[in-house]
């Protein structure tokens, strides 16, 4: 699985700072997370399962 599909589950260790998306498909939900912290749960409600990377805060040091 290469970094750019790859998801999270809520209470997993955020790999790299940005703007992550629940993979519920409805690309309603969203995080911003810093690198080192803990994923939030998903929001109340959502179908989703786990947080996908949308958009890296510092592309140019993400190794994706």
């Amino acid at each position: 699985m290469s970094d750019e599909t790859a998801s999270w589950r809520p209470g997993e260790i955020v790999p790299a700072s940005g703007i992550y998306t629940c993979d519920c498909g409805g690309e309603h939900h969203w995080s911003t997370d810093v690198k080192g912290h803990r994923f939030p749960p998903l929001p109340s409600g959502c179908s989703g399962r786990s947080w996908m990377l949308q958009k890296p805060t510092h592309p140019e040091n993400y190794l994706g």
